[in-house]
């Protein structure tokens, strides 16, 4: 902190000024019937002072500039002219004063209307009209950098807050994941600090149940998004059951449209379009076979015997958005699942990662053959390849969104 600014504090913000009076400094000002000779002596003795305000009856009419009083005086002969005139001559007439309980937020919007010159000038504060001292622009700069950077400080304390929440929302899913398929693997990245992306998995007596969504946005607001979804699918688990995802998927997809308000016909317009996509999948184990729904994510499988993946597309319908149809069916996709099958689903935020030499996007293509070479390794390992492939495919460029992986074998 500025020394200048080492005394005061705000009550609510810790070490941040509340108003104008916290910058104000005790300085000495000249009455407008003073000469030039003494604002020169007192410049002089107080090397410090940008500014000397000028005052009548107590009560400041103007801002005397150091540097422009100086140049002036410095003249040839001007020290014999205007020594004995009033200091009035150089002063300036309009400088910004503001009153001593004047709040910083208010102040800073003050000085942005009065220009440079309040900062370069610094500015007269009163109190009841009457002078009290001045502050300079480099003050005021300090107190709003300072109150900025308490403000970000507790809005990142909320959201590494909101993480942890996050992460205990996924921690069960994660934990089935581990029991009913040991030889998976679950690579959830957010972009920020909590992010848009969700899974949720759990194990039945006859089968196994995932999912991977994506939703619209990241950061805070994917987050929020993420619980609100999250807490539509486990009720429609509740409420359905988990052997028909393309069942779940139009669940998700009318309470979602519902909590949000985006449903066409209601008279008013929304006002949100949000929403996810997602892949939803049912194992049954008696039959070794997987039923699959999605929405804008894929499903990708390499069998024991082949050699190239099976994508099956997500249809191009959204879940929840304003143009997501409210009765729209989902198709339900079977697939047989020999035993050593590998499954593979990610959201779009590595497969539209920009990077490499021509600046393009890492792409499904990649992935798929990655994986392929690679099919004999654990899934574990090969996860870690295929993120240090992306990480090296990313190089300098930014993260564009979450990153969620889910690689199986069954």
């Amino acid at each position: 902190m500025h020394p200048a600014l080492a005394q005061f504090r705000h009550p609510g913000v810790p070490g941040s000024p509340r108003c104008a009076g916290d910058l104000c400094q005790d300085v000495p000002a000249v009455d407008a019937a003073d000469s030039n000779s003494l604002a020169m002596e007192i410049f002089y003795a107080r090397r410090d002072m940008v500014s000397l305000a000028v005052l009548e009856g107590g009560r400041p009419i103007g801002l005397i500039n150091r540097d422009i009083f100086l140049s002036q005086m410095s003249k040839p002969f001007h020290r014999e002219l205007y020594d004995k005139k009033s200091c009035i001559a150089f002063m300036d007439k309009e400088p910004l004063i503001v009153d001593a309980d004047m709040s910083i937020e208010a102040l800073t919007f003050k000085t942005v209307e009065v220009g440079n010159k309040a900062l370069s000038d610094g500015f007269i504060v009163t109190r009841e009209g009457r002078f009290a001292g001045l502050a300079s622009g480099f003050q005021l700069l300090g107190a709003v950098a300072e109150m900025q950077a308490e403000k970000n400080r507790q809005i990142m304390q909320s959201i590494e807050y909101a993480s942890v929440i996050q992460q205990a929302m996924l921690r069960a899913s994660r934990d089935a994941l581990s029991s009913m398929l040991p030889d998976a693997t679950l690579v959830w990245e957010p972009r920020d600090v909590v992010g848009g992306d969700f899974y949720h998995f759990a194990s039945f007596a006859d089968g196994w149940f995932g999912a991977v969504a994506d939703c619209t946005g990241h950061g805070v607001p994917g987050a929020f998004m993420t619980l609100l979804a999250s807490a539509s699918l486990s009720q429609a688990l509740e409420r359905i059951g988990p052997r028909d995802p393309s069942a779940l998927l139009a669940a998700v997809n009318r309470n979602v449209k519902g909590l949000l308000g985006q449903v066409h016909g209601t008279g008013e317009s929304p006002q949100s379009n949000d929403g996810l996509d997602a892949a939803f999948f049912w194992f049954d184990a008696a039959q070794q076979q997987l039923r699959f729904s999605g929405a804008r994510i894929a499903l990708h499988v390499l069998r024991p015997n082949a050699d190239h993946f099976e994508s099956i597309a997500g249809e191009r319908m959204g879940v929840g958005y304003v143009d997501s149809l409210a009765d729209y069916t989902w198709a339900l996709n079977a697939v047989a699942l020999p035993p050593g099958s590998l499954l593979f689903v990610s959201t779009d935020g590595l497969i539209d990662q920009i990077g490499g030499p021509r600046k393009i996007s890492f792409g499904k293509r990649r992935a798929l053959d990655l994986i392929a070479e690679n099919r004999e390794q654990s899934p574990s390992t090969v996860c870690d390849a295929l993120w240090r492939a992306l990480a090296d495919w990313q190089g300098g460029q930014a993260r564009r969104d979450d990153v969620t992986l889910f690689f199986a074998r069954v």
